[in-house]
């Protein structure tokens, strides 16, 4: 209870300095007796963890968070960081014997570190003259102190503008794993890809990002590097190639795969990035030697992704890093716990992937490491840095730490595992640096993080509008045939794709615009014509899917990867998150990829990154298009027969998804032009095909048109007679819908009825005024929808409507939903699921004759 009445005094300690706090502490605990609390010096550094980091963000001379220790070591001899507090000359004997839950590794210097490099890198003693020579380095080793005390100054003022309420939110500090940042800072280049979590601040810095917009985003301002859309789990910057920033976690692992593949295709297509990072036809130098670094937690390394990426880079040799931060905690859990090996690095054995494994205690270590790792990743392939470290702070600032042993164990590694410590203690023992000197670059870089509050402090807050401006890249009423092809298309295509390749796919080509001319092509062949011009058209346009080669179920992907090469069209493993994934890496890198699902059902285990892909564009503060196309069959028919599984109404799983441009093609020709517009637009777009008409629908394409991503279809328009004599009502469907209401409209006008059919082809963004149009002449409208009642596209549409067209309804909004049932496999069953073309006979009859 003593604590809990601290707690409230916690600013006014962060203002008043370390000497109040300890007096206030020394006297709670004098206050009580032996029988009544537990109340020791060691539970000082627990409040000093709350509080004390605060107080020293931006003063030289206040005790900085791990002053507060269990026990002597060899630390305390610091004069640089000797506490202004007398500590208690006696401690607790269970605090002299405390065993750490997670221990630290013992006696791994350099000598394992190198048996490491030569037995699993190739490396010889020779080759690591060149790392090692960082030990003698006084400028390289400032540097890296330097960046470490950047780090831990950052992440500390953090903690104080949080408790001030300035940065909101959710917020994960990094104290205590400095060593990787400051490894980074010296092995990473600019050019590099950078992909982490949402413990990115230092990753961020340490990449290169101006420390005062890293704040600025935390603070929700404009300056910030995404305009105060992202926050502190999104820190995005273009130009050092920093991309995130993923709160979901272990989703930037297919991300950071994909980045890599990036790389490997600007070399394959000889390809580079301008000022502004979009690709013009300049090979990349012949020494390119761009990587792509993930970062990612022990505990998240334990997600089926790490398995997928690395197949993925063994297969394709991506030059892909993988720095696993093994701090012994998933969240606050103890990972042994729930995971049976922690080591990470060796994951990568059964793919041919070397790992190593370092002591983030020792800075210089990690550092000589990382550099000689990162170098094999440039000139060989891809590698696992795994960094044994642990984490000062609790998972956020609000996380009260209940897990067992944490608070414990925390207070243990502030003294024994700080590499900041361990740092100076070394350096300053053997002569490198003075105390002063230390003392100098300490106050050098604390300035600078003062620097950057300010800069946090004195920017705008991003206007209002924005949110909506970040919606989509390219705006809903874009005409998509007004896009100009890259200029370098035919120099790209001619150098890469054969004689006898060409002429192969031209001849294809010709064949299908054969049928489309004359009405003979189907939606599968229509959608896969608009893929090769858009391949051929634009050579950064790449395509995944399962079963490539064979064109997968549909002909979609048909001859792709046999004329484009396997970098560009590539067949997946079974897993639609991996390949979505993947392609959202490539699509944050200049060029346009295709995933082609087979069936959009499938779509379910990649759900995390499609979100993210919708997010994307937006959550960057309009840094990063975000272009890639999913296509997919999918959709419930009537008698369909493919049980509950392949019958889910995926179309409206995703209709939540911001930023996602969704449409449906019950026909070759929606489907041609909606798939041209789709490769052409810089967001995510999602094409829903019909599963059971894919090879049965035929029709004419109007060639070489793209059509609109914002607008529906009236198919099939009432008579006048039928609307002068309120007989008509407006049918609103789409996918299998289409047919069903195509087949009933004799019946109807039997009836002496009429409708209005018009085909969702957009079902995000909402054709509004097609819509609208129709009700204004038939008053009433009936929609015959392939999703449940609850939840559904319809039950959106409905709301809009009611919301935005009341007063032109005649009577209520009569919706045909799927029911909430899962679709059944017997006919017999699925009758009382599905709708179909007799129940819209049905409800027209019923909305005409005023019993609804």
């Amino acid at each position: 209870s003593s604590l809990h009445t601290l707690a409230h005094t916690r600013l006014y300690c962060c203002i008043a300095g370390t000497p109040i706090l300890f007096a206030l502490l020394r006297s709670a605990t004098t206050n009580y007796n032996q029988k009544t609390t537990t109340m020791k010096f060691s539970q000082y550094a627990l409040a000093s963890a709350l509080f004390a980091s605060t107080a020293s963000a931006f003063s030289i001379n206040n005790t900085p968070n791990n002053a507060f220790v269990s026990k002597k070591s060899s630390s305390s001899n610091s004069a640089l960081f000797s506490s202004t507090i007398e500590a208690p000359t006696a401690l607790a004997e269970d605090e002299l014997s405390f065993e750490p839950m997670r221990p630290p590794l013992k006696d791994f210097g350099w000598e394992k570190i190198s048996e490491q490099l030569t037995s699993s890198f190739g490396y010889s003693e020779a080759d690591l003259e060149k790392y090692t020579a960082l030990d003698g380095d006084k400028e390289g080793l400032m540097k890296l102190y330097k960046d470490m005390q950047m780090a831990r100054g950052f992440e500390n003022a953090c903690n104080q503008q949080y408790m001030q309420g300035k940065i909101r939110g959710f917020m994960h500090l990094d104290n205590g794993q400095e060593s990787i940042p400051g490894m980074v800072a010296s092995a990473i280049k600019n050019g590099d890809k950078k992909y982490s979590y949402y413990r990115e601040h230092t990753h961020a810095i340490a990449s290169g990002v101006a420390p005062g917009p890293v704040m600025a985003e935390l603070f929700m301002k404009e300056g910030g590097t995404c305009k105060g859309a992202g926050g502190s789990m999104h820190i995005f910057d273009k130009p050092t190639y920093f991309q995130g920033g993923w709160a979901l976690v272990s989703e930037q692992l297919p991300y950071a795969a994909g980045a890599a593949k990036s790389i490997l295709l600007d070399r394959e297509l000889k390809l580079s990035d301008d000022e502004k990072q979009e690709k013009v036809d300049v090979a990349p130098p012949e020494d390119d030697d761009r990587i792509s670094i993930v970062f990612i937690g022990e505990g998240g390394s334990q997600n089926g992704r790490m398995a997928e990426i690395l197949n993925a880079a063994a297969k394709d040799n991506l030059p892909l890093l993988v720095i696993v931060i093994d701090n012994g905690r998933a969240i606050n859990t103890f990972t042994p716990d729930v995971a049976t090996n922690s080591d990470v690095y060796k994951q990568g054995e059964h793919y041919g992937i070397p790992g190593i494994l370092v002591d983030g205690a020792n800075a210089a270590d990690v550092t000589k490491a990382g550099k000689a790792v990162v170098d094999y990743v440039r000139t060989t392939g891809p590698a696992i840095m795994q960094v044994h470290t642990y984490r000062f702070n609790g998972h956020s600032p609000a996380d009260p730490e209940h897990e067992r042993g944490r608070k414990d164990e925390k207070k243990w590694a502030r003294d024994e595992q700080d590499p900041l410590k361990f740092f100076e203690n070394k350096y300053i023992e053997n002569g490198t640096f003075t105390e002063d000197e230390l003392k100098a670059a300490r106050k050098e870089v604390l300035a600078e993080v003062k620097a950057a509050v300010k800069f946090a402090d004195e920017s705008p807050m991003p206007p209002v509008e924005l949110a909506k401006e970040l919606e989509y890249p390219d705006a809903p009423d874009t005409d998509y045939n007004l896009k100009p092809a890259p200029a370098f298309a035919d120099e790209v295509n001619a150098r890469t794709i054969s004689a006898d390749q060409m002429k192969t796919v031209h001849n294809h080509i010709a064949t299908l615009r054969e049928k489309a001319s004359a009405g003979e092509i189907t939606i599968g062949d229509a959608i896969n014509l608009a893929i090769h011009e858009e391949m051929l058209r634009d050579p950064t346009t790449t395509i995944h899917a399962e079963d490539l080669q064979a064109g997968s179920s549909y002909d979609i992907p048909k001859l792709t990867q046999q004329t484009y090469g396997q970098i560009r069209a590539a067949d997946e493993i079974i897993d639609e998150g991996h390949f979505i994934g993947k392609a959202l890496g490539e699509g944050m890198n200049g060029y346009r990829p295709i995933v082609e699902l087979m069936n959009t059902n499938f779509g379910i285990y990649g759900m995390a990154e499609i979100s993210s892909a919708g997010n994307t564009y937006a959550t960057t503060g309009g840094q990063f298009d975000m272009p890639m196309t999913i296509i997919g069959a999918g959709g419930t028919a009537p008698n369909q027969s493919l049980g509950a599984e392949h019958s889910q109404p995926f179309h409206a799983y995703v209709m939540g998804i911001p930023g996602l441009k969704i449409c449906t093609a019950a026909s070759p020709a929606a489907a041609y032009g909606i798939t041209k517009s789709m490769i052409r637009d810089n967001g995510p777009c999602f094409l829903f095909a019909p599963v059971k008409m894919m090879k049965e629908a035929k029709g004419t394409v109007d060639l070489d048109k793209c059509l609109p991503l914002n607008k529906a279809a009236l198919l099939h328009e009432a008579s006048a007679d039928s609307v002068a004599a309120g007989n008509a009502v407006t049918v609103l469907t789409y996918l299998h819908g289409v047919k069903e209401s195509q087949i009933s409209i004799a019946e109807i006008q039997d009836e002496g009825m009429d409708i209005d059919l018009i085909e969702l082809r957009t079902l995000k963004p909402l054709d509004m005024e097609t819509i609208a149009k129709s009700l204004e002449r038939t008053n009433k409208i009936c929609i015959l929808d392939e999703s449940t009642k609850s939840g559904g596209v319809g039950a959106t549409i409905s709301a809009a409507i009611s919301e935005e067209l009341f007063d032109l309804l005649d009577a209520p909004v009569k919706r045909l939903s799927m029911d909430d049932a899962p679709v059944p496999y017997a006919s017999s069953m699925e009758k009382a699921v599905v709708k179909r073309g007799s129940d819209l006979v049905q409800a027209v009859i019923d909305l005409c004759s005023n019993c609804v």
